[in-house]
């Protein structure tokens, strides 16, 4: 049985109404600190299910936010499995930022090291490891398996709507508070 879709709100009709909405964003504490939905609060996707009780005791729906909306649809089945109104910001903060919607930024946001999105940094380890099980192929047949391995993990990714990639970035230093 497939998965139910998350309900769903647009970047115009979403802005609009963002009064109506307490505004949680699931990405790394990296991605949150380079810009978020005015007002958002920060619970990245890992950590949703240790602050289940705290999202309860709001009286307003929860409008919740990623990137693109994948990881957003996701925090949703699951909110909403446990009773929670929730909607997800059709496209993420991308769309939102294409449709004329501001961002924040934490004081000091602009100085330091930039980061990356999420789905940069996964692009980029996947197609790094791609690279190393091509060249380490050179050298020993066997080492073509890492390639393989890394395009299996994609197809997978795409089949299932989710990112084990992603999941272990998010838990390196940088992509944290």
């Amino acid at each position: 049985m497939a998965p139910v879709p998350a309900a769903e709100i647009a970047p115009a009709e979403a802005r609009a109404r963002l009064s109506e909405f307490t505004v949680i964003d699931v990405r790394t504490p990296a991605e949150f600190a380079g810009g978020h939905l005015p007002g958002a609060r920060n619970v990245p996707l890992d950590r949703l299910s240790s602050a289940l009780e705290e999202l309860r005791t709001g009286q307003a729906a929860l409008l919740v936010v990623c990137a693109s909306g994948a990881r957003s649809a996701q925090a949703c089945r699951a909110l909403a499995g446990h009773g929670l109104t929730v909607r997800s910001l059709s496209g993420g903060t991308s769309a939102w930022q294409r449709a004329g919607g501001a961002l924040e930024r934490p004081e000091g946001a602009g100085r330091g090291v930039a980061r990356w999105a999420m789905d940069r940094q996964v692009r980029l380890a996947a197609g790094a490891l791609v690279l190393a099980g091509l060249a380490g192929g050179l050298l020993h047949p066997a080492a073509l398996l890492l390639s393989a391995g890394v395009a299996a993990g994609l197809v997978f990714s795409a089949l299932s709507d989710t990112c084990t990639m992603g999941a272990l970035l998010a838990r390196l230093p940088y992509n944290r508070r």
